[in-house]
């Protein structure tokens, strides 16, 4: 693979290119730690959901014994999904044989094979993969031998604290759910930025102040995070006066993202999943304090709604451009796009 050049973009064909997305999802995506879930979904034993870790289908379950798990949702037999969607079972069965399995994985029967001599459902349970929560967010590594979690998230925790929330306490609110016809990087790399915000979101431009000199950049070994403060003359129908003093905008290797409104204490999480080389996938989950009120929280979610599509355009229209073949890359300013410098230097390292 290549490398780049200082103050250059990846390939521009990197962004379409198929044998690129098989690459990121083995070297990234089945070696990393990604969003999954919420740990209210698994709350009680026998309760599951099933997620996407960057094309690797993953069904999360409560065990009997209260533990918290992950499998990579295959059907040891002939590769069907096991379960969709989420809820609560004694036992996970696969519908197209009844091949079935405990909650701990393994295999608990399969019709007929007692008729097949030698047959050992010893060696054919689920195929494990990491798991492990942070409050009330669940995360997996398809990598069942990872580092832990919280190596992974490093300071993130406290920087999430130090804005004045505390996780045991919010509430799940709703998901959020949107497609992009583009691939993941692009969406990533809109994100790490906020030089596009005073020509493309003039309302999300109103409330926080986004010049240079004020919204702030900072990398961190596995996330990098951007601080907006509230605009001292803010305008529009969002009103960000309240405990959460700025805006707090984390990403999280490699594909997390991580919002905090200034305001009351909310929160939104979610994953950028490549879909296929062109289309990306993402939820988000709301969370909100206790007592947060419900005409505030409308207008936050609208002003947040209203930055989401005008995203969706942004995305959408580098991907034509990127398409077109006309260039074989683009160029970064080194101070105002550099959370996308790092970023792309780690896609050239994994790909390495």
């Amino acid at each position: 693979m290549a490398t780049i050049a200082p103050g250059r973009t990846l390939p521009f064909d990197w962004y379409s290119d198929p044998a690129v997305l098989r690459l990121e999802r083995e070297r990234i995506f089945r070696r990393a730690w990604q969003y999954a879930g919420r740990t209210g979904q698994v709350a009680e034993p026998g309760a599951f959901f099933t997620c996407d870790a960057g094309g690797l289908p993953i069904v999360v379950v409560r065990g009997k014994d209260d533990g918290l798990r992950a499998f990579l949702n295959v059907c040891r037999h002939r590769g069907s999904l096991v379960c969709e969607g989420e809820g609560r079972r004694e036992t996970l069965q696969c519908p197209y044989h009844a091949w079935t399995y405990d909650l701990d994985g393994s295999l608990r029967a399969a019709p007929r094979t007692d008729r097949e001599p030698g047959f050992d459902r010893s060696d054919l349970g689920l195929w494990p993969v990491a798991v492990d929560a942070w409050g009330p967010f669940v995360f997996v590594n398809p990598d069942a031998d990872a580092p832990p979690l919280a190596a992974h998230l490093g300071e993130l925790p406290e920087l999430v604290a130090a804005a004045g929330l505390d996780l045991g306490s919010l509430r799940f609110l709703e998901r959020s759910q949107s497609a992009y016809e583009a691939n993941w990087k692009v969406c990533c790399e809109n994100y790490l930025e906020c030089y596009h915000c005073q020509v493309a979101h003039p309302g999300f431009s109103k409330v926080v102040d986004v010049s240079v000199d004020a919204y702030v950049l900072e990398q961190s070994e596995t996330f990098s995070t951007q601080y907006g403060p509230v605009r001292e003359a803010w305008k529009g129908a969002f009103d960000p006066r309240g405990p959460i003093g700025r805006g707090q905008f984390h990403f999280l290797w490699p594909n997390l993202t991580i919002n905090i409104m200034p305001g009351h204490p909310n929160l939104s999480i979610g994953p950028v999943v490549p879909a296929a080389p062109e289309r990306t996938t993402r939820f988000l989950d709301y969370f909100v304090g206790p007592d947060v009120d419900e005409a505030w929280l409308r207008d936050m979610l609208e002003f947040d709604a209203q930055v989401g599509a005008e995203d969706t355009v942004l995305v959408e229209r580098v991907q034509r451009g990127l398409r077109g073949g006309g260039l074989e890359h683009g160029r970064l300013l080194p101070e105002s796009e550099r959370l996308i410098a790092d970023f792309q230097s780690r896609v050239v390292e994994a790909l390495a």
